[in-house]
């Protein structure tokens, strides 16, 4: 029973993660339409900036966090307004261009602080575990639990109860219509954008205590995001976390029961299928055109 309830807590921790990560991507692609492949660029630039705040200022993870947000969507912000609003109407050459974005900024940050690893430590009031029915809960990844619940509230406040999200929601039905009633579409464009790569480089950041900080970390956590939007339905709030829930809590125990590898095959052949008979994904937003 300790197992299992053990498995449970790492796949909510694996959720947590992926969630951070997803909503970005499921934001920007759901409303812009574009493929963004430098996603994982903006996690590893927020691991960074993380590290520099920490290792030049003595600035922590937590306190640095609105530090963190606005350096990812400032960077967001730069990219979108200098090259992805030029092709919108091209996704091909859209998927192209963030890819090489992706590389540029992950060449950057090689020639500005080379290809070590870094570390990050994590605040020391979030050092410990919490012992409950047996099952040892890290104080930090279950901060993180948290704060990825706080992300989601915020994100669906934002999209569902505000000004702007009431425009957002506008463009996504019509863009046309919605500019003859005075809604600029490219403002629009440029807010989604900087706020789902300040909440990539937020994930970026929250990771950092658990993994090492190199110029490539953040390929391997993109995948995966890239599989929860799939799963979870393209611009779906709600099915980005379902979806996260699903491929964290899978991950885990099949990890457990076989073996890291074997689940991330069996994981990525078990999306294929379902793309396969339900392309649109399991919660797909369903919006009237």
């Amino acid at each position: 029973m300790h197992s299992w309830l053990n498995e449970i807590f790492i796949g909510l921790s694996l959720t947590s993660i992926l969630l951070m990560v997803a909503l970005g991507l499921a934001i920007i692609y759901g409303t812009m339409g574009v493929i963004n492949l430098a996603h994982g660029q903006f996690v590893m630039i927020g691991a960074y900036v993380a590290w520099f705040l920490q290792s030049q200022f003595g600035i922590g993870i937590i306190v640095g966090l609105p530090l963190i947000f606005i350096a990812g969507a400032l960077l967001g912000l730069a990219v979108e307004r200098t090259i992805i609003q030029r092709l919108y109407t091209r996704p091909l050459d859209t998927i192209l261009a963030t890819w090489g974005i992706g590389i540029v900024l992950e060449q950057l940050v090689r020639g500005l602080f080379g290809s070590d690893s870094r570390y990050v430590a994590r605040p020391e009031f979030l050092d410990g575990n919490l012992i409950l029915a047996g099952v040892h809960m890290s104080y930090y990844r279950l901060f993180i639990i948290g704060f990825a619940l706080l992300t989601l509230a915020v994100t669906w406040f934002l999209l569902f109860r505000t000004e702007f999200g009431t425009k957002l929601r506008a463009v996504i039905q019509n863009k046309e219509i919605s500019e003859c009633y005075g809604v600029s579409a490219n403002r629009v464009y440029a807010v989604t954008f900087a706020y789902g790569a300040g909440l990539a480089a937020i994930a970026g950041a929250l990771i950092t205590p658990m993994v090492s900080v190199t110029p490539t970390m953040g390929t391997g956590v993109v995948v995966d995001a890239f599989l929860v939007v799939i799963v979870g339905g393209v611009g779906s709030i709600v099915g980005t976390a379902a979806a996260a829930l699903m491929i964290g809590e899978a991950t885990a125990w099949l990890s457990y029961l076989l073996s890291e590898t074997t689940a991330r095959i069996l994981i990525l052949l078990g999306v294929i299928v379902l793309i396969r008979f339900r392309p649109q994904g399991l919660f797909p937003d369903k919006v009237r055109r």
